[in-house]
């Protein structure tokens, strides 16, 4: 028993103290604020917490996520064609379409569309 708590200890000493030596030499604390900042794409996260944001990047970003899960969706469409009732194949395409209609002219209509603005 008392060999164990010796062997505990001197394990426990020697771990405390590696973990003192490799904090005192580590190089984390030798950088300075700036280093340990994260590179903000160009930004300067020190100067201005309140960057502009463009909503309209906003918007573009979204009409392509859109787009994007829009041919994700089709895929299998495509690919289940044969193997599907036709009617209810022909109904759940025509559904889908359709609503990709509405949010397109939505989109339109509240002028999301225009690149140039």
């Amino acid at each position: 028993m008392f060999l164990m708590f010796t062997t505990f200890f001197i394990i426990l000493t020697i771990c405390s103290l590696l973990s003192f030596v490799l904090i005192m030499f580590s190089k984390k604390y030798m950088k300075s604020i700036k280093k340990l900042t994260p590179f903000e794409c160009g930004f300067n996260p020190l100067k201005n917490n309140r960057i502009p944001f463009s909503i309209h990047f906003f918007f573009i970003s979204m009409i392509f996520l859109i787009f994007d899960v829009e041919i994700t969706l089709i895929l299998p469409m495509v690919l289940i064609y044969f193997k599907s009732n036709l009617m209810i194949w022909y109904s759940s395409c025509l559904y889908f379409f359709f609503l990709l209609n509405i949010s397109l002219l939505y989109e339109w209509k509240k002028n999301m569309m225009n690149w140039t603005n």
